[in-house]
């Protein structure tokens, strides 16, 4: 896939705290903050935040890191692919916004991400706000939840702490008082958190789900996938569901999964509900 030119995504900044990022937004209605992975906003992360907006909201992309629109695929090749995506990682590494290894700690970035989302609230109307964070930015979504106004966080493969013990794995990249938060709001606002991970992934080792599961009970929903769905054409191995290794077909796994993900912005943010009736059946495996 070539570089996206970002035609059809407006362009402005937010500043808060005397911190300015760029901003890429899509769509009308309300607001969806699309956190990319690493390396960045590639043309992949802008086809799902065009999913994000085809159904009715907004998709608003905050640039964390790297360059919007710069394709990290196999067409970029191997070794532009990897150099670009070690210098998006070490510059994370380095920066104080990010919380790479500690465990039971949001990264400080999160807080300008609330005011990000407190503002396109404001701006784009409903009754909140979703996000989706992607690999390192996956827990952020979590965090994120602990503001009222999040009502539809999804995490898709979150990758932090890096998972290089077994209590870094066991974990994720929110602080105590953010997590009791979140476990609150499920408990009395029905709030719902989606992950998703392929099953096989390092980077998103199962213990980390558990724990998931253990902290929000049924209101953690999450979407495992085996590595047979996953696009065989991407570059790494299965790890990035709603982009690198989705197939967008329908009856795929990885395509139901992302169903999921837009359905629950349907209904957390649109009051809608997928009609799906008139899509074809999925045959099972080997019948």
């Amino acid at each position: 896939m070539a570089d996206h030119d970002l035609t059809g995504f407006d362009r402005s900044t937010f500043t808060h705290d005397g911190n300015t990022r760029r901003i890429l937004r899509r769509g009308t209605g309300p607001a969806v903050i699309v956190m990319a992975e690493i390396p960045g906003i590639t043309p992949k992360v802008l086809e799902f935040a065009e999913r994000v907006a085809a159904i009715g909201c907004t998709a608003v992309l905050p640039v964390l890191f790297g360059t919007p629109g710069r394709d990290a695929g196999r067409d970029a090749g191997r070794l532009k692919s990897g150099l670009y995506t070690a210098s998006s990682m070490g510059k994370v590494c380095v920066s104080r916004e990010f919380t790479v290894l500690a465990t039971g700690k949001t990264s400080p970035v999160v807080t300008w991400l609330r005011a990000l989302a407190a503002h396109e609230h404001q701006h784009c109307g409903g009754p909140g706000v979703g996000a989706v964070g992607m690999c390192l930015t996956g827990g952020f979504a979590l965090a994120m939840a602990a503001d009222e106004r999040l009502l539809a966080p999804v995490l898709s493969q979150p990758s932090l702490p890096l998972a290089l013990t077994r209590s870094r794995a066991a974990g994720i990249d929110i602080s105590a008082e953010d997590l009791a938060a979140v476990r609150g709001r499920c408990e009395r606002e029905d709030l719902r958190v989606m992950g998703l991970r392929f099953r096989s992934d390092r980077l998103v080792p199962g213990d980390r789900f558990a724990f998931l599961r253990r902290e929000l009970g049924a209101a953690f929903t999450a979407v495992e996938l085996d590595d047979s769905a996953a696009n065989p054409d991407a570059v790494l191995p299965p790890h990035s569901v709603l982009t690198e290794h989705l197939i967008d077909e329908p009856g795929q796994p990885t395509r139901a999964a992302l169903d999921e993900v837009l359905d629950l912005f349907r209904t957390r943010l649109l009051g809608q509900h997928r009609d799906t009736t008139a899509e074809a059946p999925v045959t099972p495996e080997g019948a």
